[in-house]
């Protein structure tokens, strides 16, 4: 299983909003800025983010992207499934027509592995890495050395 840039980013930008939402909403252009993902592509991303009810935007001068529900109801599954990515192991995507249209020897192998891997997934929320001190201290790194070259 290879998980795209789509749902990489979009994990990314979720903890960003997670992390600074205290603070008010976020705007895609500081997650684009510290992230370094494009702000077209945060718009997209963040299009289906709002279609699946995991953020809303805030308008105004001080609006921007806020989580719709609590970071600890939020799942890495529930980000990466709502950005369309499959989180599956098996080239057939469960159709069972792996090879010449018939089932495979290893079917079964990489549709046990594809369910413990969504399992994983839906079983970290956004909190429980926004909480740990080592995100937190890569996340204030980071927003320091964009205030140094900025500011």
């Amino acid at each position: 299983m290879r998980l795209s840039t789509k749902g990489r980013y979009a994990v990314t930008a979720m903890m960003e909003i997670a992390m600074r939402q205290d603070n008010g909403p976020v705007t895609l252009a500081d997650i684009s800025a510290i992230q370094g993902i494009s702000n077209s592509y945060l718009e997209q991303l963040f299009a289906m983010l709002r279609k699946n009810g995991l953020v809303k935007g805030v308008r105004g001068p001080r609006g921007g992207y806020r989580l719709a529900k609590a970071s600890n109801e939020i799942t890495v599954a529930d980000i990466i499934t709502a950005v369309d990515e499959k989180i599956e192991t098996m080239r057939c995507e469960g159709r069972g027509d792996c090879q010449d249209g018939e089932r495979c020897l290893t079917h079964e192998l990489w549709s046990e592995l594809s369910e413990q891997l969504y399992n994983f997934l839906n079983g970290i929320t956004l909190s429980d890495y926004v909480d740990k001190p080592r995100i937190k201290a890569i996340a204030e790194q980071r927003e320091a050395g964009l205030q140094i070259r900025t500011g």
